[in-house]
């Protein structure tokens, strides 16, 4: 069912991509373009995500579980991903790189290995960005993301849905 809502939704997606990418047919070829519309989508509802999570959900307060407190940016950084996680992977798969030949399961376990790695660099740049240089989390968030969707590109490329 799932396979299948995707597929519905690819098809509506790329009619309204197909309709758009004349406007853009001279600077970047339909993968590229097909990847950073998704991409758009993708890093606009993580940001969107963030700053209700960051503000009106954890309320700028530290998360403490009882066994482990986490700080407020660190909180929202954590409860967003499994939303964009999953959001990322079926705009890549049904969109961006549907062309590749490589089994869901292998692309899903490689994409996720990648985004882990991305997880990693944002835990980082987010205790960098907020605790060591007092930028505020939504625009260290933004910072953060641009960083990892550029080495995201490549290796999704090169690498989770090689044709």
């Amino acid at each position: 069912m799932l396979v299948r809502f995707g597929k519905i939704i690819r098809n509506y997606y790329i009619q309204f991509l197909d309709f758009l990418y004349p406007l853009f047919k001279q600077w970047m070829h339909k993968g590229l373009f097909y990847y950073l519309a998704s991409g758009g989508i993708n890093v606009g509802t993580n940001w969107i995500m963030y700053f209700v999570v960051h503000n009106f959900v954890v309320q700028k307060q530290i998360v403490d579980l009882g066994f482990i407190a986490f700080s407020p940016h660190i909180a929202s950084l954590i409860i967003t991903f499994p939303f964009t996680f999953l959001l990322g992977f079926g705009l890549s798969k049904y969109v961006s790189f549907a062309e590749s030949t490589v089994r869901t399961k292998t692309q899903f376990f490689r994409y996720a290995g990648i985004i882990a790695f991305n997880f990693l660099v944002s835990y980082l740049s987010m205790k960098l960005l907020v605790e060591w240089f007092g930028i505020y989390p939504t625009p260290s968030n933004m910072i953060t993301t641009i960083i990892t969707s550029v080495v995201s590109y490549f290796s999704q490329k090169h690498y989770s849905f090689k044709k």
